[in-house]
């Protein structure tokens, strides 16, 4: 299936590895245009070598006015946008005997704000322009609590929130606006999922990845890949009434229909 991605202007946040860098190289081999953002520049480079070219920024989106300046920069030297995938930011798997209000506040900094810090100033450009579509990639925590989650689901609950008003503002004026919620993914924040939980129940990192498998229907957390070639899809032609809505990708690990 043609996507109809063919010379789009992609940024994705978090592309330098994990689903970012997952939704990079499906994009890149939709025949998109691709620019990615990182606060390492290290990390960057290394996804260079994986992508081959690209455009690459690094910026710490936690600042508003980085963002913004990262924003005009990109759409000044690499194009206009036609597409935003938001992956950057995770907030810290904690237990919640660890939990103060500086970590909450640190988790709505690491995985809210660096996803609206740059959603403000773009999505302002694309209304303008009559086009756009804005993928979120937000993360199951916001609708099911995990007790070692907890101040990073609430951020994630806020992005699902900030997804479907955001959809319906826009919508008149041509930009899409989805929110798409893994579960457990086969990245390198499961090592940090997995810390979490040995810490909380007090048991070593192997049988704690043993008891974050078990629920699982499919046996297995998902690839990075499985997921971007959803986010793919949602920010394409092919996906043009698609908006306001908050896809759970668990691999049915949460059964219930809403």
């Amino acid at each position: 299936m043609d996507l109809g991605l063919r010379n789009k202007n992609v940024l994705i946040t978090g592309g330098s590895k994990g689903i970012g860098l997952a939704c990079a190289r499906v994009f890149r081999d939709e025949g998109a245009r691709v620019a990615i953002v990182s606060r390492s520049r290290e990390n960057l480079d290394d996804a260079r070598r994986v992508l081959g070219e690209a455009f690459t920024i690094a910026a710490d989106l936690t600042d508003a006015q980085a963002a913004a300046e990262m924003v005009e920069r990109v759409e000044a030297e690499f194009g206009p946008l036609d597409v935003l995938v938001n992956s950057a930011g995770a907030a810290r798997m904690t237990p919640p005997d660890e939990l103060t209000p500086e970590k909450w506040r640190a988790a709505m900094d690491a995985k809210y704000f660096t996803y609206i810090n740059v959603i403000d100033p773009l999505i302002r450009r694309m209304a303008a322009r009559g086009d756009g579509a804005i993928v979120n990639i937000i993360g199951t925590g916001g609708k099911v609590p995990g007790r070692s989650h907890l101040a990073g689901g609430a951020a994630n609950a806020a992005l699902m929130l900030a997804t479907a008003g955001l959809a319906n503002t826009y919508a008149a004026q041509g930009v899409r606006v989805v929110g798409l919620s893994p579960g457990a993914t086969n990245t390198e924040r499961i090592a940090h999922g997995i810390q979490a939980e040995a810490r909380r129940l007090g048991i070593g990192e192997q049988e704690a990845l043993a008891h974050m498998v078990a629920p699982l229907p499919l046996g297995r957390f998902a690839e990075p890949e499985e997921i971007a070639d959803i986010v793919a899809f949602a920010a394409s032609p092919r996906g043009r009434y698609l908006t306001g809505t908050n896809i759970t990708l668990d691999g049915a690990a949460t059964p219930c229909v809403v």
